[in-house]
């Protein structure tokens, strides 16, 4: 079956650190460029980070930059997402979403060009 599987979301306190994984199943990401997203209760999915297929570019959204870390497995299949120094606003449902081509430079594409979507993981920041 071919599919995207996020974990690692979890209840964390303000300042805590959690690493979220984006696993792929029935194909490899090598020449994926994978992007998270976020969506907090009643607001839009936003982009938060992303990783081209070559060379392993990376950006950020400027509310994350400096906190998150996106990095690619390529022997794992897995992307992960290293999200430091957690505040109350990084609440919400994390997704990854897969683009496969050849892309230098990644960047957030509209939802309907990714190829694939995880189902999502729950990330709560709170005391």
């Amino acid at each position: 079956q071919v599919q995207l599987v996020e974990s690692g979301g979890d209840l964390v306190q303000p300042g805590g650190s959690l690493r979220l994984s984006c696993t792929a199943s029935g194909f490899t990401l090598d020449y994926y460029a994978i992007s998270w997203f976020r969506q907090a209760p009643g607001k839009e999915r936003e982009g938060v980070s992303c990783i081209s297929s070559l060379y392993d570019s990376t950006d950020y959204t400027e509310p994350v930059k400096g906190r998150f870390t996106i990095s690619r497995d390529n022997a794992n299949n897995t992307v992960y997402l290293q999200m430091n120094s957690l505040k109350p606003e990084d609440t919400a449902v994390y997704y990854c979403a897969a683009v496969h081509g050849l892309f230098s430079q990644c960047r957030f594409l509209d939802e309907d060009d990714y190829d694939y979507w995880g189902q999502g993981t729950q990330v709560i920041v709170s005391s």
